[in-house]
């Protein structure tokens, strides 16, 4: 089944390039079916590029998929175009009164701030109260998990002596999540990000419960029960280059950054970057729509709890 996203959204052509199959609202409007209600509140810069990674995982599944796109209000994108957040962008105020199947939280580059002194931190906790009655499941990625882990939780990030960044090998600590399964022993996962969440932290909450870890990248996916919030402190959405750009743009600035672990053959920037996480990142979202929102959704939105 395909993704309906918004008319004119450019990652409609990427992906049809890549033979998924995008469905516009207007075909949408001929489909006896209901579709699945994903919030999307991106909260990255390069918003054109995180709408289309995550689309692509989205649209990846026989469920068919409707994409709704939101912004902060108290913060203005810098790297995102007026016109394109006025085109496909809408607010919380325009959507609060609803109900959804499924919502995600993207990172944002705001990890070495406290959390308090983010821009629209009041927006984002208003925004996440409010998904505790009006979200089936929250899908938390990168500094959005450690928000999500500190707001509902209480459980602060800590920097790291360095950049973590690159490729990681990571393994299933809970073997009877159905969240991993179908995974392999071993599966690569991308993280790009200055701080982490400690383990016994986490342990300690009896609400949580650690899902997979990385020796190297520490905790990767976190839930509560029944899966109504998830949070994963990678980015198994990020393209093949993104590690690249990221790189790039940090030797270009001056800022102390080491080659990617586990990206580049032989550590060498001059060649390609293997992907070796595409599969498990498929899985990983599938696994999501299908066993944490369309499994146990109610079909009237109204009834949700």
């Amino acid at each position: 089944m395909p993704i309906k996203i918004p008319n004119g959204l450019p990652a409609a052509e990427t992906l049809r390039k890549e033979n998924i199959f995008v469905m516009d609202e207007q075909r949408a409007t001929t489909q006896e079916i209901r579709p699945l209600q994903i919030l999307l509140l991106n909260l990255m810069p390069k918003k054109i590029e995180t709408e289309t990674q995550l689309s692509r995982l989205l649209g990846n599944t026989p469920l068919q998929v409707e994409l709704e796109l939101i912004h902060t209000k108290s913060h203005q994108s810098k790297n995102t175009s007026p016109e394109h957040m006025l085109a496909f962008y809408k607010t919380f105020d325009d959507v609060k009164h609803r109900n959804f199947d499924g919502m995600i939280i993207t990172g944002a580059p705001v990890e070495q701030m406290p959390f308090e002194q983010v821009e629209y931190w009041d927006e984002l906790c208003e925004i996440m109260e409010w998904s505790k009655t009006h979200v089936h499941s929250t899908f938390h990625i990168c500094w959005g998990a450690q928000a999500g882990l500190y707001y509902h939780f209480g459980i602060d990030k800590e920097p790291l002596p360095e950049k973590m960044f690159g490729i990681f090998p990571h393994k299933v600590d809970y073997k009877r999540s159905i969240l991993f399964r179908g995974f392999d022993d071993t599966f690569m996962v991308p993280h790009s990000r200055h701080t982490t969440v400690r383990r016994e932290l986490i342990e300690a909450e009896p609400a949580l419960k650690i899902l997979a870890s990385s020796e190297e990248a520490g905790v990767y996916a976190i839930t509560t029960k029944k899966g109504r919030q998830i949070f994963i402190t990678g980015h198994s959405e990020y393209d093949a280059l993104t590690l690249d750009a990221e790189y790039r743009r940090d030797l270009s600035q001056g800022k102390p950054i080491k080659i990617p672990q586990n990206y580049y053959p032989g550590d060498d920037p001059k060649k390609k970057p293997k992907v070796s996480w595409r599969s498990c990142a498929n899985l990983l979202y599938s696994n999501w729509l299908n066993y944490f929102v369309y499994q146990t959704t109610p079909y009237d939105l109204s009834k949700l709890k």
